[in-house]
């Protein structure tokens, strides 16, 4: 309502059934036919044939005459009101209501005076009149309406007659105040449950377009697929992960196109209709555009509806890659700590003792007692003596990357300083180009373990690719939403070192962090294993992207809020 005076407005579709009383706008509809029925009926009983109002005894010359005025007064008062209420779609007020009620209490009273008056048949129309009040109106309203009656009934009673009543009159009275009585409680009961019932249901539909727009918008795809193979409902992720718009397969089979793009995931979705069956943290890939990436899959079935014989069933699906570059980022950390005390452990036992093997050939070498192929073969034992001990020493650098000052660094600056020193090594060819981009962004840790970082990067891109190189390291501050998953949102800074290089070989990607692997010949395979224990001790991470069109990239990052660590020994 939205004042005191109006009980209705701008009429949307009904459903009685579904309101349990009907809206006023429906209601009047029945009272418009109605008025015009009982209008039509007297009209034709009095014109066609006068006669047959002949045998009321309160039939007069002028009967005829007040039934004519009586139907064409209702023909144009409900003319006006459908008008009102139903062409022009005005709000219906409880004073047009009233309008509508005491009309209708007039032609009641008309038809009954004109039929008998207290005798008369058709004193029960008052009745509906009563009840419809009961279901339009409030409880006061519909007593006013029955007080109404009541008196109209009694005056015509009345009229002209002593005030010698009979007990039929009185009756009719209490019928009246009864059916009131009886109406307006069952309609404001109804009334209740129908406010109620509407309470609930807009808060249903309130908290399934919550969930929709959850489901919409949740980083997971889900899909729901009928039990004839079409769909029922896709999330954008669902879209975006299978290449696929929902408008173009709501009447195709979906199934069939699913397979093309995940066997794994239509396997499960398959099984899940056929047999119940559950799938949880399945694994699959989706193979789009060129790229085949993994998917974790869990499936669930739906109850089936009447006639179905196959139940629908929903798939929640997302790419895992990020989560198993994370778990073999996990997996390799635990495996650098145990080489690293290993080879920590190998350095002090086998450097000592080969110095003193060096120091002890090179003094035999010395001796005029040998002869000139004793001292080749000296001077070979201790050139081979001081190779082992330079990679002696690499494997020591390897175990003790840990952090000795933490400090504000700007890492820009670190990086350009890394850059000159690559610019300026043997294996740097002139026509490379090695350049530094992106903002300036500082963070708390080890400008010696950064400067480390950025040049065992640059220098194997540049060793590797040649004359041609092209290498770019790029610094940021990235916004938490664009981090790959599993990426903590502390850790927005980020360092990519990129090439144009061939990209990396497959059968070394699995292994390319891991001490003494190696693509390049006479590499030791520890440059990268040194980047990704710096990176640790600075409590980042690293990832790396590798395409033979695109080339080769490591992004790397940091957190800002100054957690640093020492690793190694």
């Amino acid at each position: 309502m939205r004042g005191t005076d109006e009980v209705s407005s701008a009429p949307p579709p009904e459903d009685p059934a579904r309101e349990g009383i009907p809206r006023p706008v429906a209601l009047l509809r029945w009272v418009y036919f109605g008025r015009l029925s009982v209008a039509i009926a007297i009209s034709v009983a009095a014109v066609v044939n006068a006669a047959a109002l002949a045998g009321y005894p309160s039939v007069s010359g002028g009967a005829i005459a007040t039934v004519v005025i009586a139907a064409v007064a209702t023909l144009l008062f409900t003319t006006w009101s459908s008008w009102h209420s139903h062409v022009r779609r005005a709000p219906i007020g409880r004073t047009f209501l009233y309008a509508q009620l005491l009309f209708d209490l007039a032609l009641v009273t008309t038809v009954v005076h004109l039929t008998g008056g207290v005798n008369s048949d058709f004193a029960s129309l008052y009745i509906l009149v009563i009840a419809v009040s009961a279901v339009a109106m409030p409880f006061g309203s519909t007593i006013l309406i029955t007080f109404a009656a009541a008196s109209l009934y009694f005056t015509d009673s009345v009229w002209g007659a002593t005030f010698n009543l009979s007990p039929a009159v009185w009756l009719q009275i209490g019928v009246f105040v009864a059916v009131a009585l009886a109406t307006g409680w069952l309609a404001s009961r109804v009334r209740v449950v129908g406010a109620q019932r509407e309470e609930l249901e807009q808060e249903v539909e309130r908290i399934r377009l919550e969930a929709s727009d959850i489901l919409r918008e949740i980083s997971g795809g889900i899909v729901t697929v009928h039990g004839d193979g079409t769909l029922l409902f896709a999330n954008r992720a669902a879209e975006r992960l299978l290449g696929f718009a929902t408008e173009d397969y709501r009447s195709e089979p979906f199934l069939d196109f699913l397979s093309s793009r995940s066997q794994e995931l239509w396997a499960a979705i398959f099984a899940t209709q056929r047999d119940g069956r559950r799938q949880i943290r399945a694994e699959g890939t989706i193979k789009l555009a060129g790229r085949v990436f993994p998917v974790g899959v869990t499936t669930t079935a739906h109850q089936p509806m009447a006639g179905e014989e196959m139940p629908s069933v929903t798939a929640i699906f997302t790419d895992i890659s990020d989560q198993q570059r994370l778990n073999e980022l996990h997996v390799r950390n635990e495996r650098l700590e145990a080489v690293a005390t290993l080879s920590a452990a190998l350095a002090h036992e086998i450097k000592n003792p080969l110095a003193s093997i060096r120091s002890s050939v090179e003094q035999l070498g010395r001796s005029a007692r040998v002869d000139d192929d004793d001292r080749s073969l000296a001077d070979l034992v201790v050139r081979e003596s001081d190779r082992l001990s330079r990679l002696l020493s690499e494997f020591l650098d390897f175990s003790r990357v840990r952090m000795r000052a933490a400090q504000r660094v700007e890492l820009s600056a670190a990086a350009a300083g890394a850059v000159a020193l690559v610019r300026s090594h043997p294996d740097c060819a002139d026509s490379a180009v090695v350049e530094v981009t992106g903002e300036e962004v500082s963070l708390q840790g080890d400008e010696d373990l950064v400067h480390r970082i950025v040049f065992n990067l640059a220098l194997n891109a540049v060793q590797i690719i040649g004359p041609s190189a092209r290498v770019r390291v790029d610094v940021a501050d990235v916004h938490p939403t664009v981090l790959p998953v599993g990426v903590p949102s502390e850790m927005h800074i980020r360092l990519c070192v990129s090439d144009n290089g061939p990209g990396i070989p497959e059968e070394l990607k699995a292994h390319l962090f891991d001490p003494f692997v190696t693509g390049r010949e006479g590499g030791s395979g520890l440059g990268l294993a040194i980047v990704q224990r710096a990176v640790e001790a600075h409590h980042g991470m690293i990832f790396v992207d590798s395409d033979p069109q695109s080339g080769t990239t490591f992004s790397i990052y940091f957190p800002s809020n100054g957690i640093v660590e020492e690793v190694g020994a």
